[in-house]
């Protein structure tokens, strides 16, 4: 039985039933402003029912549409997922949300929007929360403490070992500033890894305006040289400015939450970081880089 037809039917009816009553009420009032206490009161018990009725089946109704409808509940975050070992045996990991342990926000007020800005993606809806990465269980944050080399060894504020100190706090003492022109960051891991996620915080202090980096390059390869099994994961240089292809990836604007990038279990031993200025001016700050992964063992070996 349809349960909504019905409910709009008895509705409609109750309806115009009522208005055909106030109205007939209404026109007697008029022809007739003398009309007696007793013909009105007579009126009114006809009314009364009629809008409680009316009131019942609108709830009705509306409780009925609502039960009448399936639920749609967002589907849920796959829990595992299939990688392979070396001698190619199917292997079920599972997986759990990546945890990141983010800096304060620093604001100053209600930074000026950003004008002209190419290569920006749509902006967020009012609410929207970033929803949670998936990685295998087990996963760490395997570039803390790590060797790092650069372009620039010797940076105009910091040290390049701040890169992977832990230190996310965009206040002085706790950034990396590099000159200008493009300028890289590498991490060297000490061995193959399984990479599933990289986190990285540029200079994301709010000063009343709103800052993007450009030409933000993320690789991984297996020599310090970046010439064997050289994959690139993120990059944004849609103009091909730093001469390292086109990206398909869009700018972003700097905060606290820093950018994420899945990397899909890609395997790697060296991850490296570019970089070529921002709107504001043509230096190069950065923050802190965070590698998740797991050690290449033989028992497992995430596809690539």
């Amino acid at each position: 039985m349809d349960i909504e037809r019905i409910l709009k039917t008895i509705t409609f009816k109750v309806s115009s039933n009522l208005n055909v009553w106030i109205l007939s009420d209404a026109l007697m009032a008029l022809a007739h402003p003398k009309t007696s206490y007793e013909t009105r009161r007579t009126r009114m018990k006809h009314i009364i029912p009629l809008v409680a009725t009316a009131a019942v089946a609108t709830i009705a109704l509306a409780i009925g549409i609502n039960h009448s409808k399936p639920d749609t509940p967002n589907p849920p975050k796959p829990l595992s997922q299939i990688e392979t070992d070396e001698n190619n045996t199917s292997k079920t990991i599972a997986l759990v949300p990546l945890k990141i342990e983010y800096p304060l926000a620093h604001t100053n007020g209600t930074p000026k929007p950003l004008k002209g800005m190419p290569n920006m993606p749509p902006p967020a809806k009012p609410g929207f929360r970033r929803p949670p990465m998936m990685i295998p269980e087990g996963t760490t944050n395997v570039a803390r403490g790590k060797q790092i080399y650069a372009s620039d060894d010797d940076p105009i504020i910091g040290s390049i070992d701040m890169v992977t100190d832990g230190d996310k706090e965009a206040i002085d003492g706790s950034f990396i500033e590099f000159g200008p022109g493009r300028q890289q960051v590498t991490i060297d891991l000490g061995l193959q890894h399984n990479i599933y996620a990289i986190t990285l915080w540029h200079y994301h202090k709010n000063a009343l305006a709103a800052r993007v980096y450009f030409d933000v390059i993320v690789q991984t390869a297996d020599d310090p040289d970046f010439i064997t099994h050289v994959k690139t994961l993120f990059n944004n240089d849609h103009d091909n400015t730093s001469g390292m292809g086109i990206g398909t990836d869009k700018n972003y604007i700097e905060t606290h939450l820093g950018k994420i990038i899945d990397t899909q279990g890609v395997q790697g031993r060296y991850v490296r970081l570019y970089s070529n200025g921002n709107n504001l001016n043509p230096l190069n700050h950065l923050i802190e880089i965070e590698v998740y992964g797991q050690p290449v063992n033989s028992d497992s070996k995430a596809k690539s």
